[in-house]
């Protein structure tokens, strides 16, 4: 049973209708008091509520309202009704434990696409994920059995199948595009594109026609028409890497393709509708970037519906083995080499590195030793030697990792190379590997000055 709790009789009218059509079974109130009275006796399935309740728009009839909900049936999804105008006052109905928000007048589609997600997510958390088979799941190219790792894999699990958008945190290296891919092999759109967008790398200028395309002659140097990453992604997944390094204007077009699912392409002025899931990454710490407003809190809400935190690599010392393992085969056989053992004294040594630069760096360890090493069976001194390279070809500064958190990796990376290029900007942000603009937030992070 779904819930509409709305003042308005037309607006309970027309969703009664939509809903029923869609095999759903409906009821509504039209005050806060009946409401109550309902949750009381009743446990909906799911509840969509307005913000108002009287002449005052000011929401707070809303937020109460909600909590009340909330306190009797904490599991229970809620959807807030609101305008463009008030989605200040969603957000704050999301930190009050609302699952979404949809904005008045709604797309009917993508109403019911917002429903069925989250009524299948309540669904499955439900079971306990009892209902997912893992036989079945395709990990691809997941390596590890690690507690923290397979905590990760079972909220996969259980949302694959779903349409809700996913952020995926974690430091970099720790595997989050591969995390991506996973939830788009085992969703419904696998037969579908996967489109993968590092946001980091698109400059400000360039955003539009790279996300929404252009028609030839839209502006200087447009000499053909380009379609954009959202049309190429239409019916499939559209993977946004860095999304913390977006700039807030560029956050404002990107919020409205991902609240209507429409956009203009540059030089056109009809909007295309576009079906896409929409997966998002960053190492960066959104909710501190949301409180520095340099991230915005809409925008937040509508990206985290839910939330997986990848584990770094030190805090998963038992995948290693298995990961080093994977790796040695691999590359011995994409290079044609004979297969090499690995010494339990390579494995215990290389169990116990900081890895700053987590399943990458490890990666890169291994690759560097096997073809270097040249011997039938990797020793514990061959994987320190290459380490000792490693290091020293890394600024003096940096040779001394251990006891240090990734952001004090960080900041003394973006220092030392301030002082390598006498503070020119460009060549520091060319050097590692980020845009100016990303330069300068985390200058900015870390109170970082010329």
């Amino acid at each position: 049973m779904i819930l509409i709790i709305d003042d308005d009789r037309a607006v309970c009218l027309s969703l009664e209708l939509l809903l029923k059509r869609a095999g759903y079974e409906v009821t509504s109130v039209s005050n806060q008091a009946d409401a109550i009275d309902y949750v009381r006796g009743n446990s909906p399935q799911l509840v969509l509520m307005d913000m108002n309740f009287s002449r005052s728009t000011s929401g707070d009839e809303g937020l109460i309202l909600l909590r009340q909900v909330k306190l009797f049936r904490p599991a229970v999804p809620v959807i807030l009704m609101t305008a463009w105008g008030s989605i200040p006052l969603a957000v704050q109905g999301i930190q009050a434990g609302a699952s979404d928000f949809i904005t008045k007048p709604w797309n009917n589609q993508l109403l019911l696409q917002r429903i069925s997600t989250l009524l299948d997510i309540a669904g499955r958390d439900d079971e306990g994920g009892a209902a997912v088979d893992s036989d079945g799941f395709d990990r691809s190219f997941i390596i590890g059995n690690s507690p923290e790792l397979l905590a990760v894999l079972d909220t996969i699990k259980r949302v694959a199948k779903t349409d809700a958008s996913v952020l995926i945190m974690g430091e970099n290296g720790t595997g989050k595009e591969l995390i991506a891919q996973a939830l788009h092999v085992n969703s419904r759109r696998k037969s579908k594109p996967f489109v993968k967008v590092n946001l980091g790398g698109v400059s400000h200028s360039l955003f539009e026609s790279e996300m929404f395309g252009h028609k030839k002659g839209a502006f200087t140097g447009a000499t053909a028409d380009r379609e954009g990453r959202f049309s190429v992604a239409d019916k499939g997944t559209i993977f946004l890497d860095e999304i913390g390094d977006l700039d807030m204007s560029c956050q404002v077009k990107l919020l409205r393709v991902l609240q209507e699912h429409t956009f203009e392409v540059l030089g056109e002025s009809t909007p295309r509708k576009v079906d896409i899931r929409v997966v998002c990454a960053t190492n960066a710490d959104l909710a501190q970037m949301v409180r520095d407003r340099t991230f915005r809190e809409d925008l937040f809400y509508r990206i985290n519906l839910i939330t997986v935190t990848l584990p770094p690599l030190r805090e998963r010392r038992s995948d290693i083995p298995l990961l080093v393992r994977y790796f040695a085969d691999e590359i011995c056989r994409l290079n044609d080499m004979p297969p090499v053992k690995i010494a339990k004294t390579a494995m215990s040594y290389l169990s116990k590195l900081p890895y700053p630069g987590n399943i990458r760096e490890l990666k890169n360890l291994v690759e560097r030793t096997l073809l270097v090493g040249g011997a039938d069976e990797l020793k514990a001194s061959h994987f320190e030697r290459q380490y000792a390279q490693q290091s020293s070809e890394l600024p003096g500064k940096m040779m001394s990792l251990n006891g240090l958190t990734l952001d004090e990796i960080e900041k003394r990376t973006i220092v030392d190379a301030l002082e390598k290029y006498n503070n020119n900007l460009s060549q520091v942000a060319q050097a590692l590997g980020i845009t100016r603009q990303s330069l300068y937030r985390r200058m900015e992070k870390y109170h970082i000055g010329l």
